[in-house]
């Protein structure tokens, strides 16, 4: 009834809370706080999440927060994130997303009789941090450069239901893990990636004090952590599924602590030049229920390591090996025969790896969805035949420089895994347009597809994915023989399309932007760069009908003018980034979306 409101007459607060909880959207909630002031205090009490920058004042807004936020679980503080706080604040409310995220710089940073307050989260600010949020359970600290063992003992000391800590780039000492250790005895998740301050004593007493519930531990970079930590997470972690390592120190005996202190292993990812095949022996035996395994830049591990993999890990649903030297097809062979669940596969320049492994993945692994073959010169066609035939299920195929893979292998998946949702191909020379024709004939699913430097596709391979898919990702940058009937069908079939990067196309014109702006009205992305037939007739064409264009890019067009690019700034309201050459920019479209206007060359 007009002039009664029912909501707040018969609503408790315990039911309007429940219902802000389940508003996904922060557009809304927003719009909801701004109703009346109990509202705002109700949907204040709902949030649990916060992500902060850490420069400006970051201590003064640490506060701040505390003060409105009572029910917040999760904080992200993040030293990369800078965005000033309008004054006065006093009546402003603080955003938990990324995008809009704000910091508190005070006026009156610098007082009359000291120095300016610290533009960084300092230890004070940590340990306010406790003393606010007694319920916290994940904390990260991204990059917090000025943040101590003094304080990260004290912000240890207040939340003792610590859950979830990530530490990367701050240079805390081994006092504050041991604090940590000692006091958060509910912790779960420690990330120490770039902690250069930290050694073995404190990682040491910080198994020793939560080991008991720690379940996943990242460490890289971290030159003082030897074999000795390694032991001592082996000894007390045993209820860890999530270890990730990289580093030149630790040796064989380190990783082997790992594998056999830790039976509940799920996840490893290991970047260890001086391990060598003893350790993944040891993890085959002792880690069975093992489902992903990462190795990077192995320079001395062979396919001794892998059978033992393959032997041992039944339950293996990811794998990636990047730039391991010494593999050959036998290991392959022995994951394909032995890990019949593998869903994910990445070969990265792994060049003693040929097309027998992988046709021993096409009739073994049945359950692939996932497989990203980069830098592979050995494997050829015959592979993806028989992936074609035997992987029925999968969904994203990605190729890098394989310059032995052709049509005939992109037919054979079109044809046999109609279930392909993603296909990105860069530099495969060999591929054209009978592959991506069969593909768009026979992919129905089809929805991201990226042609990246593939000279021999064409209009006629567009054409046929505008037919048969509705794509909402494209990227045919490179693909010189692609013009505007291509694009003029992609525009006609895939009404969804989101993003688009058509760079380094020489012939396409004004008449395929036109068709966009008519067709795709909910693209949100477009790169235009070093298109030079595409004038501001033809950009003006894409951005009256396209309003949602969040992100342009229209370096090196010689026919976009400074007109062009006013254009695209009085058209495109959601603009967030327009990257163009500086004397495009005149002083008015300065002016007006300065903001978001980015400069590839400063002056020409």
């Amino acid at each position: 009834m007009r002039g009664h409101d029912l909501i707040n007459t018969f609503l408790p607060d315990e039911l309007i809370v429940e219902i802000f909880t389940h508003l996904d959207s922060k557009l809304t909630r927003d719009a909801c706080s701004l109703v009346c002031k109990r509202w705002l205090a109700l949907e204040r009490l709902s949030r649990t999440t916060l992500r902060i920058g850490a420069s400006g004042n970051p201590d003064l807004f640490v506060h701040l927060l505390a003060r409105r936020f009572h029910n917040v679980k999760t904080i992200h503080i993040d030293e990369r994130l800078s965005i000033s706080f309008p004054a006065p604040f006093g009546r402003r409310r603080i955003s938990d997303h990324p995008a809009q995220s704000l910091n508190l710089h005070s006026e009156n940073s610098a007082s009359e009789d000291g120095p300016s307050e610290s533009s960084c989260l300092s230890d004070a600010g940590l340990s306010a941090l406790g003393d606010g949020f007694p319920k916290l359970e994940k904390l990260s600290l991204i990059w917090c450069s000025t943040v101590s063992s003094l304080g990260l003992m004290s912000f240890a000391y207040s939340c003792s239901s610590l859950k979830s800590l990530d530490l990367q780039g701050c240079y805390v000492g081994d006092r504050g893990l041991a604090g940590v250790g000692k006091c958060c005895k509910q912790l779960e998740d420690l990330n120490l990636r770039f902690c250069e301050g930290l050694t073995d004593s404190g990682l040491v007493e910080l198994a020793q004090g939560c080991g008991k519930s720690l379940k996943s531990l990242g460490i890289a970079a971290c030159a003082k952590i030897t074999d000795k930590s390694m032991e001592a997470v082996g000894s007390y972690c045993k209820s860890l599924e999530t270890f990730s390592l990289d580093s030149e120190i630790i040796q064989t005996s380190g990783v082997l602590s790992i594998a056999q202190g830790c039976p509940s292993l799920k996840v490893l990812k290991l970047q260890c030049i001086n391990v060598t095949d003893e350790a993944l022996m040891a993890v085959g035996t002792r880690c069975l229920s093992l489902e992903l395994l990462a190795l990077y830049s192995f320079q001395q591990f062979t396919d001794r390591g892998l059978c033992a993999i393959g032997d041992g890990c039944k339950k293996l649903k990811n794998l990636t090996l990047s730039d391991c030297y010494f593999l050959s097809d036998k290991g392959l062979e022995a994951i394909a025969t032995g890990c019949r669940e593998l869903t994910h596969l990445e070969v990265n320049g792994c060049h003693n790896i040929g097309t027998l492994g992988l046709e021993a993945i096409g009739k073994f692994c049945s359950r692939l969805t996932e497989l990203a073959l980069l830098y592979c010169q050995r494997i050829s066609n015959h592979a993806l035949l028989e992936m074609g035939k035997g992987c029925k299920f999968l969904q994203a195929l990605h190729l890098v420089d394989c310059s032995s893979i052709g049509d005939d292998a992109i037919c054979s998946i079109a044809k046999g895994c109609t279930n392909l949702k993603k296909l990105h191909v860069r530099r495969c020379y060999e591929i054209g347009n009978k592959g991506i024709v069969a593909v768009g004939e026979n992919c129905k699913f089809l929805t991201d597809l990226s042609l990246r430097f593939c000279d021999r596709v064409g209009d006629e391979a567009l054409i046929a994915i505008g037919q048969g898919c509705s794509l909402q990702y494209l990227n045919v940058s490179g693909c010189h023989l692609i013009g505007d009937a291509g694009i003029i069908a992609i525009a006609e079939g895939c009404p969804e399309l989101s993003y688009l990067d058509v760079s380094v196309l020489q012939s396409l014109g004004d008449m395929a932007m036109a068709k966009l702006g008519e067709g795709c009205p909910l693209l949100k992305e477009i790169v235009l760069s070093h298109c030079r037939q595409i004038t501001d007739v033809g950009l003006a064409h894409l951005v009256k009908n396209s309003s949602v264009i969040e992100s342009c890019h229209v370096v090196y067009c010689p026919g976009i003018t400074a007109t062009g690019v006013a254009t695209v700034v009085s058209s495109c309201p959601n603009l967030k980034k327009l990257l163009v050459e500086k004397w495009k920019v005149s002083e008015r479209t300065k002016r007006r979306a300065g903001s978001v206007i980015s400069y590839l060359c400063v002056d020409l």
